[in-house]
Formats: structure tokens, C-alpha cells, sequence
């Protein structure tokens, strides 16, 4: 309480005596500010006429730019570009994918990265963009399908070449005309003859077996040790013997499916 005492008693002193006048000032908008000026007070004692005027004080802050650069996303892809593979515009053939299943095209090479589309096992409309990547145990090359682009693997893409009818060299491969209790099983039966021990083909069924009048399949056999073809794919058709029971090969015809391209009659590259 004294020490407020005296404080009052100061404050009264220096407002007797003309205290300066106060100077506030009060920030606008846009970084800047305006000065306001309190008027001068005049105190008057016994002769003597003070006067007191304040200074004018004004602050003034620049505006303040802030710009941010803008960011630029980029895609690191798995493995390493490579120079061979199909080139851009090349069609591409599903090959050696089950009829149950389907061949998946992913956001990006790897079978880590997201699926973007998916083609049948008979498809034949991806379209490549001409871009191979290699991974350490595949290669896969990016294609278009239904305006949407993304990465397959290469071991499941290939060209469809040349048909032709080797019936006669199966029968003769077998030792006569090979019968089957299903479609399937003569599928299997048919597809042993142009498989290859070293390296061991993939013998894979891509379309379910129909039955109708004849009976049908189509089996992919992948994977022949030859760098322009990757394998065959068969058509095998077989008649429905009096009996009703089982059947019994017509016909088959194979189709070259190529690794590299074919030229206009249809022969591997």
C-alpha cells in the first residue's frame, strides 16, 4: 500500500507539471499501420505556461510474399530399362494362363504393386507402349488395355503366329488315334506330344472343355528352349464315339505363339 501511495502521488506530480502526451498505434490491414496522436496538454501554475507536444511516430512493415515452388510427383519404377521387348504398338497375346483364371496388369512391373485391369487366358488386345523393365527373376513390359496402361509379365505375353493342322503328326507321335474320357484328359493327352523335357514345358488348359455335337478344348504348351517360340497353342477336337462314353481325337490344329514378333505370314521373328 505505500509503495501505491507513492506511485499515485508521482502520477499527480507529472500531471501537474504537463506530462507529454501519449502517442497509440494501431495495425491495419495488409501488414501496415496507422499512427494516432493524442493533443498536447497545457498546464498553467502561477506565471509560468507549459507546453507540451508529442512526436508523431510511425511504423511501417512491408507486406509479406510467401510463394511456394510447385511439386513435381515422380514414379520410381522396380528394375532396370532394358532394350529388347515388344516395341510400341506391337498387339500382345495372353499365353499360358488357366481358363479359370486371368492375366493381371499392375500399377507398375513387380507383383507387389496395385492391379489395374486384367486380361481373359485368350485375350488378344493389349497393345505395348514399347517399355521393358527387368527384375531380378522376370521381366515385364507396360501395354494398354481399354485405355487404361499399366505393367504385365513378359513370361505371359506373347504373339499369335501361324495355324496349322497337325493331327496327323499326333496320331502318329501317339501311335494311333488317342481316345479320352473327357476333353480334357485328351487335351493333356495330345498337348505330352509337343511338350519338351529339357527345359519342362507348361501345359496349361486356357478354355474350358465344351461338348456339343464334338467335344473341344484349347491347351497352351509353354516354354520350348526356343527363343522365337515360346510355345504352341492347340486346338483339339474329339468325336463322341457311338457309345456315348468318352471321346475319341478329330483333329488339332496348333497355333506358333511367338516370343520376339511375326513377320506378315506369320512366322516367329
Amino acid at each position: 500500500m505505500k509503495r501505491c501511495s507513492l506511485l499515485l502521488a508521482a502520477a499527480l506530480t507529472l500531471a501537474a507539471c504537463g506530462a507529454p502526451a501519449a502517442t497509440s498505434t494501431t495495425a491495419a490491414s495488409e501488414g501496415s499501420t496507422t499512427s494516432t496522436t493524442v493533443a498536447p496538454t497545457s498546464s498553467t501554475t502561477t506565471g509560468v505556461t507549459t507546453t507540451s507536444t508529442s512526436s508523431t511516430s510511425t511504423s511501417t512493415t512491408a507486406p509479406t510474399t510467401s510463394t511456394t515452388a510447385p511439386t513435381t510427383t515422380t514414379t520410381v519404377l522396380a528394375g532396370e530399362e532394358i532394350d529388347f521387348g515388344p516395341r510400341a504398338g506391337d498387339v500382345l497375346a495372353v499365353i499360358g494362363v488357366r481358363f479359370d483364371d486371368v492375366l493381371n496388369v499392375r500399377a507398375g512391373p513387380g507383383t507387389d504393386q496395385p492391379i489395374v485391369a486384367t486380361l481373359a487366358p485368350t485375350s488378344n488386345e493389349a497393345v505395348a507402349t514399347g517399355h521393358t523393365r527387368a527384375l531380378p527373376r522376370s521381366f515385364w513390359t507396360e501395354v494398354t488395355v481399354g485405355g487404361v496402361t499399366g505393367w504385365a509379365s513378359l513370361a505371359y505375353l506373347g504373339f499369335l503366329g501361324v495355324t496349322s493342322d497337325i493331327t496327323g503328326d499326333v496320331v502318329a507321335a501317339l501311335g494311333g488315334v488317342p481316345t479320352a474320357d473327357t476333353m480334357e484328359e485328351l487335351g493333356l493327352v495330345v498337348a505330352g506330344t509337343q511338350a519338351s523335357d529339357e527345359p519342362r514345358s507348361d501345359i496349361v488348359v486356357v478354355t474350358a472343355p465344351t461338348v456339343g455335337d464334338v467335344g473341344e478344348v484349347v491347351v497352351d504348351v509353354v516354354g520350348l528352349g526356343d527363343d522365337a517360340l515360346a510355345g504352341l497353342r492347340l486346338r483339339v477336337v474329339g468325336g463322341i464315339p457311338d457309345s456315348g462314353d468318352g471321346f475319341f481325337l478329330t483333329l488339332v490344329e496348333a497355333t506358333a505363339l511367338c516370343a520376339r514378333g511375326v513377320t506378315d505370314d506369320g512366322l516367329c521373328l
